[in-house]
């Protein structure tokens, strides 16, 4: 299979959102699930078709101070008002050097939202190093995962209130069943939750098995299969988009003096 470059670089995909991520590919993802997240991750996917092995991940990193201020000077130029990390990765697989390239970018004036699942939980030397900074984790969950994954990603969105923006990205879907709705509505209760629609492949077990129900929408001018629990949930440009991945969420945290002692639940 091809080999992902360990060059770090400003990607821009379809829906106008600009990435910058630490690593690519996921190891975590892809052992938890066949498919990775849902069966039908996304990048996975994407990673397939262009023959890469998306069950490693791979760090990425900047090739000299050179390269560095090519970067800094594209984010800085990016239409947006934040950058990425954790489009084709999860950032949690590795997050020192995640606080390595973050410390690297300090100087940007960008927010930076990271997207994770919190495979592997913060350390509280690592929440320090964040405290203050202009940075939105989105913590990803959804009915779909189980209880072990999706009762740490809320324990963790409740963990980094502190010291940062922290808000619930909730994969939503049009369920069947009154358990998965009713776990559905309770993480969308949550202060701070933002609303993500999931995409699928017809062969997709949720699926066939019958526990969501999907529709054949038009995306960015591509039909595609997807489950929305309402018909307001957002798809189309990033540009228009009104949360900007949980930047322009209104959330209001706790003001508390440092962060609360982890706990690791797998």
């Amino acid at each position: 299979m091809r080999q992902y470059s360990t060059s770090i670089n400003l990607t821009r995909n379809s829906r106008g959102v600009y990435s910058l991520d630490p690593l690519i590919g996921c190891s975590s993802g892809m052992a938890e699930t066949n498919g990775g997240c849902y069966h039908d991750c996304y990048a996975a996917n994407a990673a397939a078709r262009y023959g890469y092995d998306f069950t490693k991940s791979v760090r990425r990193d900047f090739e000299n101070e050179y390269h560095r201020r090519q970067v800094m000077s594209a984010i800085n130029r990016s239409s947006l008002d934040f950058i990425r990390m954790g489009t084709s990765c999860d950032p949690s697989e590795d997050w020192d050097h995640t606080m390595n390239i973050i410390d690297k970018i300090k100087n940007c004036n960008k927010n930076i939202v990271i997207i994770t699942k919190h495979w592997n939980n913060m350390t509280d030397k690592n929440a320090a190093f964040i405290k203050g900074k202009n940075i939105c984790i989105n913590t990803s969950v959804s009915a779909l995962d189980s209880p072990r994954i999706y009762q740490n990603g809320i324990e963790q969105y409740h963990r980094l209130k502190p010291v940062c923006k922290s808000v619930l990205r909730v994969v939503t879907a049009d369920f069947t069943s009154q358990s998965d709705i009713e776990t559905q509505e309770m993480m969308l209760s949550h202060n701070g939750a933002i609303d993500t629609v999931l995409r699928v492949k017809k062969n997709n077990p949720h699926v066939l098995s019958g526990r969501i129900k999907t529709q054949v929408k038009r995306f960015l001018g591509t039909k595609m299969i997807v489950s929305k629990h309402k018909p307001s949930i957002y798809m189309g440009h990033c540009s228009t988009c009104r949360e900007m991945c949980g930047v322009n969420v209104n959330v209001t945290h706790p003001k508390q003096p440092g962060i609360t002692k982890q706990t690791t639940l797998f």
